[in-house]
């Protein structure tokens, strides 16, 4: 596996900052304590039944997949809840959530995430609880699985593209056949059993109708709904939007705004008719964020990152979102074998995600809504052989979104003052 994160040669890297352009002693003299990570995303299967045209880990630069087991063993199972359990007891922590992940993690059937949960609880110490979800495209969901996952605590997030046949045209198998069929009877399954029912995470496509896919969705009666951009960037830009460069942007912007007016009207529906009913976390999140508030996602404002993952042979990774990069891009050279995590939380693009507004360029320092947007998501950020220290490729986008909530959440408080 290929890793570059010391040492010389920043111009051959594709990301000199901030593999080697970091200065991570400076950091950490002068930037925030390291967060200790409290959420594991633990991959069970490598492989995925769907072939979905946009997909940013099988459709992206990063082919790392082919290298790792399609099901992860028992024994890593076993070391990576022993790297859990002492990373828990050196933070005293008191609380973690583990995400089990894919490719499609109940490709192997819910056994493998029976036993994997079995072992991160077995290892944790008392004092810590521990909560499961597992992320599934739902085409592999029955009603014994869910009673399976559902007896281990284990609840279940669906991803969708929306709430109807047409909306899921690009998720398809890998003979081209639809997945809607059966990810809609896993929906239908989960609105039966709420209690096992985690979400759905929707990515946005600017050729669906914004009211027709939050209708769609909120049918589906989720406990909590989370609209996702694209993954792209700035060397990579996501449908709809032309490339440019950031170091030539100036603001205010003057770029258009597709995406951005995509989730502005579906805010205004949601705000005006749904929000009681299914929380939308992108909204919550910029709300909160226009409040004070810190926010629990790195999508928006500038709380550190908490979250690592362990593949399938144990590696240990940066989030995925950041295959979309270039190849290798999430790896720290690290794995559950032989390094704990805390040597995870010295990683370059690890402590760069911690820093805060330590990590962004100057353009979004001196923008005034840089505490809600926090330069987007750090994914969105790269530009090929630079790096991530640039706004994120959706900036305009979340510039329209956020001055667009700003103004309503305004007029609702002034218009609830005596």
């Amino acid at each position: 596996m290929r890793v570059e994160h010391t040492g010389a040669g920043a111009a051959r890297s594709p990301a000199p900052w901030p593999l080697y352009e970091l200065d991570l002693a400076e950091a950490r003299r002068t930037g925030p304590h390291p967060l200790p990570f409290r959420q594991f995303v633990l991959k069970t299967h490598s492989r995925c039944n769907l072939a979905c045209t946009y997909c940013y880990i099988y459709e992206s630069p990063d082919r790392s997949w082919r290298e790792r087991p399609a099901r992860v063993p028992d024994a890593t199972m076993r070391r990576t809840a022993a790297r859990i359990a002492e990373h828990v007891r050196a933070h005293r922590l008191s609380s973690v959530r583990v995400d089990l992940h894919g490719g499609e993690p109940l490709l192997g059937g819910a056994a493998p995430l029976l036993r994997y949960t079995a072992h991160v609880r077995e290892a944790l110490p008392d004092h810590c609880a521990v909560s499961f979800v597992v992320q599934t495209n739902g085409t592999l969901l029955t009603p014994d699985a869910l009673a399976a996952l559902a007896g281990a605590g284990i609840r279940v997030g669906l991803s969708l593209d929306g709430g109807t046949a047409a909306h899921n045209r690009r998720r398809v198998d890998h003979a081209g056949r639809p997945g809607w069929p059966a990810a809609a009877r896993a929906a239908r399954l989960l609105r039966d059993h709420p209690g096992s029912y985690a979400g759905i995470l929707c990515t946005i496509d600017l050729t669906s109708d914004p009211g027709e896919v939050l209708d769609g969705l909120t049918a589906l009666r989720p406990p909590a709904l989370d609209l996702l951009l694209p993954h792209a960037n700035w060397s990579s830009p996501p449908p709809g939007v032309a490339p440019d460069d950031p170091r030539t942007l100036t603001l205010p912007h003057r770029r258009p705004t597709p995406y951005g007016d995509w989730l502005a009207e579906v805010f205004d529906l949601w705000w005006d008719k749904d929000r009681p009913a299914v929380p939308v976390r992108l909204f919550a999140e910029i709300i909160a964020l226009l409040l004070g508030l810190p926010s629990s996602t790195e999508s928006v404002g500038l709380s550190p990152a908490a979250t690592v993952v362990v593949d399938t042979d144990g590696a240990i990774e940066q989030v995925d979102s950041l295959k979309t990069a270039y190849p290798y891009a999430p790896a720290t050279g690290l794995d559950v074998h032989r390094n704990t995590f805390d040597e995870a939380l010295e990683h370059p693009g690890i402590v760069a995600r911690q820093l805060g507004r330590g990590a962004l360029p100057a353009a979004c320092l001196d923008c005034p809504l840089v505490a809600v947007c926090g330069a987007g998501n750090y994914a969105h950020r790269y530009v090929a052989h630079s790096g991530f220290q640039h706004p994120t490729v959706y900036c305009a986008d979340m510039t329209r979104l956020i001055r667009h909530i700003a103004g309503r959440l305004r007029a609702e408080i002034a218009s609830a003052s005596p």
